[in-house]
């Protein structure tokens, strides 16, 4: 159980990061929620909590400001006293095939899902070094781990975010701070529903279960490394990818 425990999600308002809300207000959590710029999505959210008793503040920002991370950090520290958990999942994607990327479409890709995961761990990691404990969980993904073509920017900052976590670990571990990635493969959501029929044949013929995984998959993996039973996990790339890395 995540009883008594904060959690900050960027982009924690639609898809996965809404699962990730959800999952761990589900086991007692309380929740900074960030979003970027859709109202509904994230009223609706604050509703979905609100059905299950879980106290949730909602923080609207872009993730590739560090300002926006220095905010969260405060929010948690004025309504609940701290952060005890960090999952950065906010995200973007700006496909496109590498000649054809001009330099904009690649650093703002960057900006927002490598750089924005940084300012908000640096924000929030020093809350957790004062109380010596702490969960962080950085969504990555398989294009981070094997590459995608057209996404030579998601996939570069996902990769980015692997290197990220592992630093991390080795940095905050001593303050008994866990730093984990999550690295989900087919996930059917909104980005993914944008697919062709034929680009979602040949992502499921890849996959050993057969099946796309949902966002409540992703959450369930979050909620473990940001649990007490994962406190000598640190330092891990966990695939939730249903096999296609087997």
């Amino acid at each position: 159980m995540l009883t008594g425990r904060t959690a900050v999600v960027t982009g924690g308002t639609r898809g996965i990061g809404r699962a990730i809300a959800l999952e761990l207000a589900g086991r007692g959590a309380r929740l900074i929620l960030t979003y970027r710029g859709n109202e509904d999505a994230a009223q609706e959210t604050l509703r979905l909590l609100a059905e299950i008793g879980a106290e949730a503040e909602l923080l609207r920002g872009d993730a590739a400001d560090p300002l926006h991370a220095a905010e969260a950090a405060a929010l948690a520290k004025e309504r609940y006293g701290g952060a005890d958990i960090l999952v950065n999942n906010a995200g973007i994607t700006s496909d496109r095939l590498l000649l054809r990327m001009d330099a904009d479409d690649f650093d703002r890709v960057i900006r927002t899902n490598l750089s924005g995961a940084f300012y908000m761990l640096k924000a929030v990691a020093p809350m957790m070094t004062r109380q010596r404990w702490g969960r962080i969980v950085n969504i990555s993904s398989l294009a981070g781990v094997r590459g995608n073509p057209g996404q030579a920017n998601y996939a570069s900052s996902k990769a980015g975010m692997i290197g990220l976590t592992l630093s991390a670990a080795k940095e905050l571990g001593s303050r008994g701070i866990t730093v984990n990635a999550v690295a989900p493969g087919y996930i059917a959501t909104d980005m993914t529903e944008a697919l062709t029929e034929g680009q979602k044949a040949a992502m499921l013929g890849a996959v050993s279960l057969r099946r796309a995984g949902s966002p409540e998959d992703v959450a369930k993996a979050v909620a473990f490394l940001a649990s007490e039973d994962a406190g000598y996990i640190t330092g891990q790339v966990l695939g939730v990818d249903g096999g296609m890395t087997a």
